[in-house]
């Protein structure tokens, strides 16, 4: 019975703190990610598909050698701040491949990102793009990742 008014107590206490803390707006920050009043801002949403030439490049040294020119594609726009988010999705009955999350506000400069990458221009992959509303600060997300992953591109 103490322990459960113990716990009780501490959730109350961890509460009222929760309440009371005031929210910290870093007016900087918000100017340099480019966030609007709620801290969002605008960017094109892609998910990659399988393509209409997927199988009929079978060539396992060129496949290899479009795949190397994705990911060092993926990479370079990273580092441009272009691209916030990238990654694979497991295999599905949609022909979901991937998803990237530009840094970009119109669908034409996302054309143009897009039509830099190998798997793209071979048709390996085709994309959906669809503007997309989110968090101004997904783009600080990948300072953290360099931090948390053991494997160095």
């Amino acid at each position: 019975m103490k322990q459960l008014i113990f716990i009780i107590a501490l959730f109350f206490a961890n509460w009222a703190i929760a309440q009371n803390k005031k929210q910290v707006y870093d007016k900087a920050l918000a100017e340099k990610l480019g966030a609007d009043e709620y801290g969002m801002k605008h960017y094109m949403f892609v998910i990659l598909k399988t393509g209409p030439r997927d199988t009929v490049v079978k060539d396992k040294k060129l496949r290899d050698s479009l795949f190397a020119g994705h990911m060092a594609n993926i990479g370079r726009l990273a580092k441009e701040g272009q691209l916030v988010i990238a990654g694979p999705f497991e295999k599905n009955d949609k022909s979901y491949r991937g998803l990237f999350i530009l840094n970009v506000k119109t669908k034409e400069e996302a054309i143009a990102l897009l039509s830099t990458d190998p798997t793209i221009k071979e048709k390996i992959f085709e994309c959906d793009i669809t503007p997309w509303y989110g968090s101004a600060a997904i783009s600080e997300y990948l300072k953290v990742h360099e931090k948390i992953s053991k494997a160095k591109n």
